[in-house]
């Protein structure tokens, strides 16, 4: 992808900043202006309106998320449980990195257009399809034993996401342990346990050396 201008850049870094921190309906397309530094006519070189800012916000953070996600199951291989543990990682590891884009995913998407939220939606159930494709192949092939698996999945997904509003980088917890332990507890509740006792650290070293290879 070709690099975008300063101004174009600074204006969406301002508008999601400002929607993070405020909600977009509070938020008026001047005061984004203003945050970045560009006239308003320069906002409306790039986008129409507010409505078109954060679609554009939010396409950006889920195409960075399923890039992530991608990139973690394609090294995970066939395995149910490492593919699981690689989409634990790559969601955990986004939501600690990126807590500002995630915060709009989750919480501002309900302010699209209709059209725009639909299309939104659509990508949704394609990244919570993520979690559901090992999880069944894991059930099928008998090494996950729960009897609940969608409770386990809307459970694991809520904990992955939840990182983004409690997570901070200079606290007790460094990433790659929270990312042990996220996939240690999604095993538990899936009724799995490792042959190998050294298998739950492997299983998130994939995402782990992703993660230093990439920045937010």
């Amino acid at each position: 992808m070709a690099a975008r201008p300063a101004g174009h850049q600074s204006l969406l870094a301002a508008a999601s900043a400002q929607f993070a921190e405020r909600g977009f309906h509070a938020v008026s397309i001047r005061e984004i202006a203003a945050a970045a530094g560009v006239s308003l006519s320069a906002l409306y070189h790039y986008y129409p309106g507010k409505h078109a800012l954060l679609a554009a916000l939010l396409h950006e953070g889920m195409d960075d998320y399923q890039a992530r996600c991608d990139e973690a199951v394609a090294e995970a291989g066939h395995d149910p449980a490492r593919r699981l543990a690689a989409v634990v990682g790559a969601t955990v590891r986004y939501r600690a990195e990126r807590s500002e884009a995630s915060l709009l995913l989750m919480n501002e998407a309900r302010a699209l257009e209709p059209a725009e939220r639909e299309r939104y939606r659509t990508r949704q159930r394609e990244a919570s399809n993520r979690f559901r494709e090992p999880i069944d192949a894991g059930v099928a092939a008998g090494i996950f034993t729960t009897p609940y698996p969608d409770d386990v999945r809307r459970t694991i997904i809520a904990a992955s996401n939840a990182v983004a509003q409690w997570y901070r980088p200079d606290g007790p917890d460094s990433l790659d342990d929270l990312v042990e332990r996220q996939v240690f507890l999604a095993y538990r509740m899936l009724g799995y346990e490792p042959r190998n006792p050294n298998a739950r650290g492997a299983h998130t070293a994939t995402a782990a050396g992703r993660s230093r290879r990439r920045s937010p």
